[in-house]
This record gives C-alpha cells, sequence and structure tokens, in this order.
C-alpha cells in the first residue's frame, strides 16, 4: 500500500461547466480504482480553463456586478477551488458506491498559498488561463492589454503570473485529515495565492501553478508516489513535431539537458517537469509518474507513461 498524490491537470476537467460536470465521473473511476486497491490517496488539481470562465463570465457581468468592476484572479481561484472540488467529491464518493469501497470520507480544504510579493513571476506572466483562441483574436486580446501566447499548437491563452508557492498554510489540517483516512482534495488550482506582511494575510493577483503546490503537498502528507496527469500518454520531446519522441523513463540529468533544450514549454509542461524533479529530490526511492488519466491505474503498475527518476 502506498500513499500517492495524485494532481489532475485543469484541461482534463473541461473547459466550460457542463464538461466539468460530465468529466469528473470518468476522473473519479481511476482515483477510486487506487482506494480499492488499498492505496491512500491525495488529489491536487488544476484550474486554467475554469478560472478564466469564472473570470470572463464576472468581468462580462453575467454575475449582475455593477459595470466596470473586475474580479480579482485570487477570488476566482477560491472560487473555482470550491466547484470543483464539489463535484469532484461527489463523483469519487458515487465512484466509491458504485466500485464496493466502504469507510472512507472525501473532504475538499479551500487551501491558501503563500508567495513571494517580489516573485519575478509577476513581472513575467507565464500560466496560461482560459480558453483557446485563434491569431485575430488573440491580437484583439492583445490590444486590450492582455498577454496572449501561442500554446503549443493548440491556439492562444491568455497567461498572467505564476509565482513559487512558499507553502501551503492549511497544511496542518490537511495532514490530519489524511492521517485520519481521508480521500483530501487540497491545494486546488495552485492553491489561492497569499502574501503576509506585518502579521497580516491578503490575497494577491496571480494563479499558481498546482504541479509546483502539489510538491508542497506531497511533502506535507508524507506521500510516497506522485502521479502527474495531463493530456498526453507520455511525455515527449520534440512534441508536435514529425521527430516526436515519447519517452518511456527520463532521469534527473535528462530532465535537466531536455530543459536546457528548450523541449518543454514554460506554463505547459515545464511546471511539471520541474515539479517531478523536486520530488524526486526530496527522498530516497521516490519517482514521478506522468501521464494522461485514462492511464494512470496502468502508468502506476509500471505498464505506460513517463517515469522520472533519480
Amino acid at each position: 500500500m502506498a500513499r500517492i498524490l495524485v494532481s489532475l491537470g485543469g484541461n482534463a476537467l473541461g473547459v466550460d461547466f457542463d464538461e466539468l460536470v460530465e468529466t469528473v465521473g470518468v476522473i473519479a473511476e481511476p482515483i477510486v480504482g487506487l482506494l480499492r486497491d488499498g492505496h491512500e490517496v491525495v488529489v491536487c488539481h488544476g484550474n486554467g480553463p475554469q478560472v478564466g470562465m469564472i473570470k470572463t463570465d464576472i468581468d462580462l457581468g453575467k454575475a449582475g456586478l455593477r459595470e466596470g468592476r473586475v474580479m480579482p484572479l485570487s477570488e476566482c481561484v477560491a472560487m473555482s477551488q470550491s466547484y470543483i472540488g464539489y463535484h469532484l467529491q461527489n463523483a469519487i464518493e458515487n465512484q466509491m458506491s458504485k466500485q464496493g469501497v466502504d469507510g472512507r470520507v472525501v473532504t475538499t480544504v479551500v487551501s491558501r498559498c503563500l508567495v513571494d510579493a517580489d516573485d519575478p513571476g509577476f513581472a513575467h506572466p507565464t500560466k496560461p488561463i482560459g480558453a483557446f483562441f485563434d491569431k485575430e483574436q488573440a491580437a484583439e486580446y492583445t490590444a486590450q492589454g492582455k498577454t496572449m501566447i501561442e500554446d503549443s499548437g493548440r491556439g492562444y491563452r491568455e497567461v498572467v503570473a505564476s509565482p513559487h508557492p512558499l507553502m501551503i498554510l492549511e497544511k496542518d489540517a490537511v495532514r490530519e485529515l489524511v492521517s485520519a483516512g481521508h480521500v483530501v482534495i487540497a491545494g486546488g488550482g495552485g492553491g489561492i495565492p497569499v502574501v503576509t506582511k506585518n502579521g497580516w494575510t491578503k490575497a494577491i493577483d496571480a494563479v499558481i501553478d498546482k504541479d509546483r503546490t502539489s510538491i508542497l503537498l506531497a511533502a506535507d502528507t508524507g506521500c510516497d508516489a506522485l502521479a502527474i496527469l495531463t493530456g498526453v500518454e507520455k511525455v515527449a520531446i520534440n512534441f508536435n513535431k514529425p521527430n516526436q519522441r515519447d519517452l518511456d523513463q527520463i532521469t534527473l540529468a535528462e530532465c535537466e539537458q531536455y530543459i536546457g533544450e528548450g523541449q518543454f514549454p514554460a506554463g505547459s509542461m515545464l511546471p511539471k517537469i520541474e515539479a517531478a524533479m523536486d520530488f524526486v529530490k526530496s527522498g530516497p526511492n521516490r519517482r514521478t509518474l506522468i501521464t494522461s488519466l485514462d492511464k494512470l491505474v496502468e502508468g502506476l503498475q509500471g505498464e505506460t507513461g513517463t517515469w522520472v527518476v533519480a
């Protein structure tokens, strides 16, 4: 039996509310499969498409706010944590009932994450949020003052500040719940970014990459393995090119080499590789699996996915 942190990509949750409701049932099946096999599971999820959707809808006035009101990103992250966590809880509990897994409580912890107000990430936005747009639409948003980048051949997305997380403020509560046998969903969307000054805690506008928060969460809860789930079955070099090569296993030294070659885009695969490396370095015999949701169980059995090892 192992304690496994499952890190879900926001793209796996769908790009709108209807897709989220549909996909959480699919997501829950392999997670409960791990519970059925006797593992303990902690879940951290992304929120890139969802936080962008929430912010766009509110900024356009669909929530009935007064004209000209702009909702801070930190508020949108908090909203995304709550509604994604709620749907994941329902889906996991329903799947537990279906698979005959008893005695587990599923709990979502709305989580704040401490960041440095002087983090260089605030000056250089890298975190993609929201939907994909074509080149013409991206140009319109750029004219409105948004920072848009091309995202791995899939279209253009807005990018926002993404500082490194320093500490999950609710870590003690999460640790206690995991120790009590709960399936805990925490650090959603990388956590609500906050800073502290003179004993006061306040939110700051950013979206933290959930893969980096996953490392903190895995350490805080004593996880044996980290599974980072994304939209591809395996990590690849020369992605989306004729000479693309999928990787079954990659060492820390090879990770450094490929990062130096620019193989992993910032804001998408790069933070996943960096998070995987950090987890491997954090203790003896630790490995990280990077794969797609539908290959989670097979990946942990060594049948597919990309393993990052020392």
